[in-house]
């Protein structure tokens, strides 16, 4: 129960809300502007060769950078993998084509140095050598050339010492998979190059672990042209590949997608049945209703059937009102929390009596909130009040900020948060403006102008934040209107 339990709360704040602010690892509230989009690309310039050999380290850039020359002529692999560390570390975008040039050094110690230097130059020049090192004949050198051209757009970095991480996470994530919930900000635009390649890098054989960090970087950069190579990955024989494809496709929401996964609701694999259960609810395939109604009745295996939940729950289809209904008195709390959410879907008001029985004896926070959700989608200001008060949570929290961030969808839904962003609790606040950055509009401006100045500094910088996505989004919207 607790692998579904984490892995539902995840995909929900994935897909609704969430984002990964420049230089956090983990974290699904921004609380600092993400990196802006960046310009062309630009080819790397050949490498120079330095007029003299080094006395000293030294701070000179370019051709007379002395550390280039040991990049290139260290007698030692250690003497070149410093080298390209401290170029990395100097942050002079000259050096960037010499560090390109190493790429070809026959030692793998010093190719991974030079691409986790490169990890450092938030230039555009760095994408093309990075693009390049994503085929190296090295599985690590890959697998972190990879997580530095996603990271170059949402801001999550690579770290030192990446091998011992890889491997071990990734046996603990072949019984408990737990998709993160990374994505890139509204707004930033992403260099289709790079998605090309991220594309190769997943359909390359030669290591499953660098194929489905590819897949995973697909998902985070929302990539929509990816998405039939991700449904064909999705339907790989591959696991941790197929799963991680599902978990991309449920990020970039391409509802195309959907009905081409129905059949996985079959795969003899339980942990891709189970995500595809979810991801299909997700992606809105009517087509799977059926389907997924039966697994939820008549299968005996309790996790797979809260997936079904979990299915039914996102698509919230009238038909399903019944069992939704009979699943708030279910003795398992994760169906009892989509039960909650599939009425507030739903949002049939003959549900609200039954919710309100079952809100005022339910025990469990988690499910007890997804039922509030549903009596907000209902019109119900107390329960409004009670999500709106989960913000401050640091268990829940995000979870009321992706529920209110759906419900904000609503145009008339939307005036009613603005009277809570003058809350005296900072994270309801905060919390407030990243439900206005994904669900806001024109008007929303207006209201993040007062927090712009917030005495809060983190409040104040998610306020600017969500006001640059909203108007990016906006923007985007008017070129596609205008289109």
């Amino acid at each position: 129960m607790a692998y579904f339990s984490k892995f539902k709360i995840s995909v929900i704040i994935s897909l609704l809300s969430g984002s990964l602010a420049f230089g956090q690892a983990t974290t699904p509230a921004p609380t600092a502007p993400a990196p802006a989009a960046p310009a062309a690309q630009t080819p790397a310039a050949p490498p120079t060769t330095p007029s003299a050999p080094p006395s000293a380290p030294a701070q000179s850039s370019g051709s007379n950078n002395p550390l280039i020359t040991l990049l290139k002529t260290g007698h030692t692999d250690s003497v070149r993998a410093k080298a390209a560390h401290d170029l990395g570390q100097g942050g002079d975008v000259s050096t960037i084509p010499a560090l390109a040039g190493a790429l070809s050094d026959p030692s793998v110690k010093v190719r991974r140095e030079v691409v986790l230097a490169l990890a450092q130059f938030h230039q555009p020049e760095a994408l093309q050598p990075l693009e390049l090192a994503t085929r190296d004949v090295d599985d690590e050198v890959r697998i972190i050339a990879i997580q530095t051209l996603v990271g170059y757009y949402s801001g999550e970095r690579a770290n030192v010492g990446f091998t011992g991480f890889v491997k071990k996470n990734w046996n603990r994530a072949y019984e408990h998979f737990q998709p993160d919930d990374t994505r890139i900000d509204p707004g930033i635009s992403v260099d289709p190059a790079v998605i090309n390649t991220l594309i190769t890098a997943m359909k390359d054989s030669r290591s499953e672990e660098a194929s489905r960090e590819a897949a995973k970087g697909l998902g985070i950069l929302m990539a929509t042209s990816a998405a039939p190579d991700l449904v064909t990955a999705a339907h790989s024989s591959n696991e941790d590949l197929a799963r991680e494809a599902l978990n991309a496709l449920a990020k970039i929401k391409d509802r195309d997608s959907g009905p081409k996964l129905v059949d996985l609701l079959d795969s003899s694999d339980k942990y891709v049945q189970r995500d595809a259960c979810v991801t299909v609810g997700i992606l809105l395939a009517r087509q799977a209703l059926p389907k997924l109604q039966s697994i939820f009745q008549t299968y005996e295996d309790q996790k797979t059937k809260e997936a079904a939940m979990q299915g039914l729950a996102y698509l919230g289809d009238p038909v399903s009102v019944p069992i939704f209904v009979k699943g708030l008195w279910s003795d398992d709390k994760v169906i009892r929390q989509g039960a909650g959410e599939g009425l507030a879907r739903a949002a049939d008001p003959k549900s609200e009596a039954e919710l309100e029985k079952a809100v005022s004896v339910e025990k469990d926070a988690s499910a007890r909130l997804a039922m509030e959700y549903a009596l907000t989608a209902l019109g119900k200001k107390d329960a409004l009040d009670d999500l709106v008060g989960e913000l401050s949570s640091k268990v829940r929290g995000d979870v009321a900020r992706a529920y209110l961030t759906e419900l904000a969808r609503n145009t008339a839904f939307l005036p009613k948060l603005y009277p809570y962003l003058q809350s005296p609790d900072r994270d309801i606040r905060k919390r407030l403006c990243v439900v206005l950055m994904y669900s806001g509009d024109q008007g929303s401006l207006a209201q993040l102008d007062r927090l712009a100045n917030d005495p809060d500094r983190d409040v104040a910088e998610a306020a600017l934040h969500a006001k640059r996505a909203i108007r990016a989004r906006l923007d985007a919207a008017g070129s596609s209107t205008a289109g």
